[in-house]
Parts: structure tokens; C-alpha cells; sequence
């Protein structure tokens, strides 16, 4: 007969009694399991947390006195929350993978009576998974009856209910990755096999994620939607923090990335907290990390690795725990090797790497995210705006087609959505709509020159075009092009008041564009779709 060993946890308030003999007149599921004349127990595998240790003794010496032949083996196994299913599930399925199990030559019973109910159920399916090679073990109570040993039975696993646990956990797990997509259901299945990575890693790691991809690909989007599900699953506190390292440029780099202190150079009026720290706790993206100077990167890695960093000015280290996600347009690899990128920084960067593909290898997903920026209209603008059948079907034809080139990716789509959105007033597009935005998609990718009238036709009704004097029509077509070009409003105000702004003490540039741009009745986003 091969020997038998059973497995289970310690139950803190099922497995207690006061010391005395009035303990024996209780039931214990763990020392009743060795009072059984029909259950023999070599040996028992006893989980206990350490604040349990004392109960654990007590229990182990009961085992013992009543099945001298019964080895009592006990394990600590703590958990900071024995509610958390994540947690419980990973320790244990650490546990059961660094067990030297044998069913060749021992029996194994897995006690699922005590516990928590998440670690019960965690235990049900390491069983099923064949992780604890065994059968799972019920014991009870004998009902109307002072038996201290209870009753027990042996539980065959009915595979159709679990099939029912894996459907959640499959629903759960492509929830997760759905959430990744924004809700959108894309098709493209290698794009589908990454986001079901980043899902996994996202959740399992805090180690820094590295997106690669053209610019409008999606890695800022993506990258918020991986804090907010961290955010959710409550992995994560702080807050998301993001900054295109493009904008980051000679002495301000240091600052705004690592903080300074008062009077560390000129104009250093005030302390500045810097973006490391204020993403304590949370999620730092860095956006273009490969345009960060070599300074900058050396300091990055500081923090990365041990957590702290030196502000500008200061001779006392400040520390933000944070995770990092970096994104980039650029070939990091090749960057190293030509000596603009650390290679110690990329290493460090290297280990989760995803390449986000371009609008233009995803044309399949074109379809879904027609309609994803279509709501994203009707939340920005408060106006649902859809397509006619014959519409939709000329739309989708060219922008699915070799022709379309989609060279800002999303951008574009973004973009050329909510210019059909914005001039279809009845609040459908229609198969004019699409074909004249077909034929502006066309044009700019062809790199043809466009007059001012081009230009605003593409932005304005015809009734709104014909009130505007040619003189403003000039004007008005520069600053639309201008505004194309640029990421943001204040970069647009920038560049189009450089000259005025050097004659003024203080400036608002985007707020003197914004204001010019509202008295054609147009805004920020319906230029750019940003």
C-alpha cells in the first residue's frame, strides 16, 4: 500500500479549541483527519501563515498524539491579502511547482475544507490542473453527533463545472485585453496576439515595457490603457504621468524630468517637484525616450534601477518608486550603435519590447476604428454622427486599399473622421462626404499643393465660406496649415505669433488662438482631429 500525503491549510478559527480535555469534544477538520480508522495520513502538509504559528504547534502536537504514525510537515506561507485570488493563486502555484511530488509512488489528497474560500478554490484548480497531482479531500462534521473525527469523502472533479470557472476566467482575461483596445474589436490577429502579451505582462510585472512603433500608431493611447487596467486590478496608485521627451530640450531636460532646487540657476525661483517624482507610485510614460540627450539617459537609468536620483541643485537624493513605460519612433538598437542611445539604458529597456504596426498593416482594423472614433466624436462634439450604407461601403473601399497610405496612421483616420463628422451637419455622411474626403486623403499624400479655398473647404460649409472676405481667407488657410503641422495649440501659437510675443511681458498664445479660431466658428480638434 502506498503511503498517502495530504495537503491542506490550517483552519484559524475551524482548527481552534482551548487547551483542555473539552477540545476533544470538538470537531477539527485537520486533527480529524488522522482520527479516522478508513483514512490512513503518513504524512500531512500543513500551510500556515506566521501569525498562526502557535495554533499551528498546538494543532501539529493533537496530529500527532492520535496518529503517532502521521509525519506533520509544516509550511509558512504568508499573504499580505488571503482575499486577493492573483496573490493566493501565484504563491500556491509557486508552492505546488517546488514540490518534489511522486504519484508513482505516493498517494496524494488535497484538503479543501479549511482556508479561505479563494484559497479553496485556488486549491481546486492547481488539483485540476494536475499542479497538486492528487484528489481533493471534503471533510465535515457528523451531524447530530459529538464525533470529534467528523465524516470525510473524496471528491471526483466534475470537469463541466470547472469548464464553467475557465469560461470566466476567460471572459475576464479577454475583458482585460479588450480593455487594452479601448473596447475595440480588432481583427488583425497579430496585433490581437501582442495586446494578449501586454495584457500578461502588464499585469505579472513591473518591470519597464518599451513600445516601438511609427508615430500614430497608438503607444501613448496604449500605454494609458495599460495604467488604467493596472489602476483597476489595484496594482497601481499613483498617478500617469506622461512627457514627449522631443519636448525636452538643453537645461529645462534635467529640470522638468528630475526636479530642481531653489536658486540652482538662474530663474530657479522655486523648488520643482520634476516628473520622476510626481510619478511616484504610478506610471511614467516616456514618449520618444531616444531623443533624451546623454545626460538625461544616465540619470533615467539611476531611477529605474535603484528608485533614486539627484534634483538639479541638490545634494540630497529624492526617491519615487515608479513604473516605466518608454516609447519610440525611433531604432533604438541602431541607435546604440551609433552612439546615441546608452547601451547599459537600452538593456535595461530591452526586456519587454512590443512593436505597435502601422494603420497601414492593420487594414483589417480599419472597420472598428471607423466606428471607435465615431464615438469619440459624439463624446467630444455631443453629436452622434454615422455613415449611410453606400457611404460607409465607398469609405471603407478606398481606406482599406493599396492606395491609402495612411502614412500619420490613427492620426490620420482620427483626422479624416472628424472632418467628415464636422461638415456633415444632418448628422449622416454621405456618399458626397466620403468622396470629396477621399479626394482630400488623396491629394495630401500625393503632395499636391493646395490653394487657401482647398484648404477651408475642407474645414468649412460653403455657406461659411462664402462670408469670409478674401483677405481672411489668406489668413485663415495659413493658420489651418499651420495648426496641421503642429502637435499642439500652444506650439501652433508659437510659431504663429513668434514675432508679436517677443514684444509682450506675458503671452497665451493658445488662448489667442483658440479665440481666433472660434470666430470661424472652428477649434483645435476639428483641424487636427487631436
Amino acid at each position: 500500500m502506498r503511503p498517502t500525503t495530504v495537503i491542506g491549510f490550517l483552519g484559524s478559527t475551524l482548527d481552534a479549541a482551548k487547551f483542555g480535555p473539552s477540545r476533544w469534544n470538538k470537531w477539527r477538520p485537520t486533527v480529524g483527519l488522522a482520527m479516522h480508522e478508513d483514512l490512513r495520513v503518513d504524512r500531512l502538509i500543513l500551510i500556515h501563515g506566521a501569525q498562526h504559528r502557535r495554533l499551528a504547534d498546538f494543532v501539529a502536537e493533537d496530529v500527532v498524539s492520535v496518529s503517532p504514525e502521521t509525519r506533520v510537515d509544516l509550511r509558512l506561507l504568508d499573504f499580505v491579502d488571503p482575499w486577493d485570488f492573483e496573490e493566493v493563486y501565484g504563491k500556491l502555484l509557486d508552492f505546488a511547482r517546488a514540490e518534489p511530488f511522486d504519484p508513482e509512488i505516493e498517494d496524494y489528497l488535497v484538503h479543501i475544507t479549511t482556508g479561505t474560500h479563494v484559497a479553496q478554490i485556488c486549491l481546486f484548480l492547481l488539483t485540476e490542473a494536475r499542479y497538486l497531482p492528487g484528489r481533493l479531500l471534503q471533510t465535515q462534521p457528523e451531524r447530530g453527533s459529538l464525533n470529534p473525527a467528523g465524516t470525510w469523502n473524496t471528491i471526483d472533479l466534475d470537469l463541466s463545472r470547472y469548464d464553467s470557472i475557465a469560461t470566466r476566467f476567460a471572459v475576464a482575461a479577454q475583458e482585460s485585453t479588450s480593455f487594452l483596445k479601448s473596447g475595440i474589436e480588432t481583427r488583425n490577429s497579430a496585433f490581437n496576439r501582442m495586446i494578449d502579451e501586454i495584457e500578461q505582462v502588464a499585469l505579472r510585472s513591473k518591470a519597464p515595457i518599451l513600445l516601438t512603433g511609427p508615430t500614430g500608431a497608438g503607444k501613448s493611447q496604449l500605454a494609458r490603457r495599460i495604467y488604467e487596467l493596472k489602476r483597476l486590478k489595484h496594482q497601481i496608485a499613483g498617478p500617469f504621468v506622461e512627457v514627449n521627451c522631443a519636448t525636452l530640450k538643453g537645461d529645462g531636460a534635467m529640470s522638468a524630468l528630475f526636479g530642481h532646487r531653489k536658486g540652482a540657476f538662474t530663474g530657479a525661483v522655486a523648488d520643482r517637484t520634476g516628473l520622476l517624482r510626481t510619478a511616484d507610485k504610478g506610471l511614467l510614460f516616456l514618449d520618444e525616450i531616444g531623443e533624451l540627450g546623454s545626460d538625461e539617459q544616465a540619470m533615467i537609468l539611476r531611477a529605474i534601477e535603484d528608485k533614486r536620483f539627484l534634483p538639479v541643485g541638490s545634494d540630497k537624493e529624492v526617491a519615487s518608486d515608479f513604473q516605466l513605460i518608454a516609447g519610440t519612433n525611433r531604432d533604438l538598437g541602431a541607435a546604440v550603435a551609433a552612439g546615441g542611445f546608452r547601451d547599459d539604458l537600452y538593456a535595461r529597456l530591452n526586456l519587454w519590447t512590443f512593436q505597435l504596426p502601422g494603420l497601414a498593416e492593420r487594414r483589417e482594423d480599419i472597420e472598428p476604428n471607423l466606428d471607435y472614433e465615431l464615438d469619440r466624436f459624439a463624446e467630444r462634439e455631443g453629436v452622434r454622427v454615422g455613415f449611410n450604407k453606400e457611404a460607409r461601403q465607398r469609405y471603407l473601399a478606398f481606406a482599406t486599399s493599396p492606395d491609402a497610405r495612411w502614412p500619420g496612421n490613427f492620426r490620420d483616420l482620427s483626422a479624416s473622421v472628424t472632418r467628415m463628422a464636422t461638415l456633415s451637419a444632418k448628422g449622416r455622411i454621405d456618399t458626397d462626404a466620403a468622396e470629396a474626403e477621399i479626394h482630400r486623403l488623396a491629394r495630401l499624400w500625393s503632395g499636391q499643393k493646395q490653394d487657401e479655398s482647398d484648404i477651408l473647404a475642407e474645414v468649412l460649409t460653403s455657406a461659411a465660406l462664402a462670408e469670409i472676405d478674401p483677405f481672411d481667407r489668406v489668413q485663415l488657410a495659413a493658420v489651418v496649415q499651420t495648426c496641421r503641422r503642429s502637435r499642439s495649440l500652444s506650439e501652433a501659437g508659437r510659431t504663429l505669433f513668434a514675432a508679436s510675443r517677443t514684444r509682450r511681458t506675458s503671452a497665451n498664445d493658445a488662448d489667442r488662438l483658440r479665440k481666433y479660431l472660434a470666430r470661424f466658428a472652428l477649434d483645435w480638434s476639428s483641424l487636427t482631429g487631436r
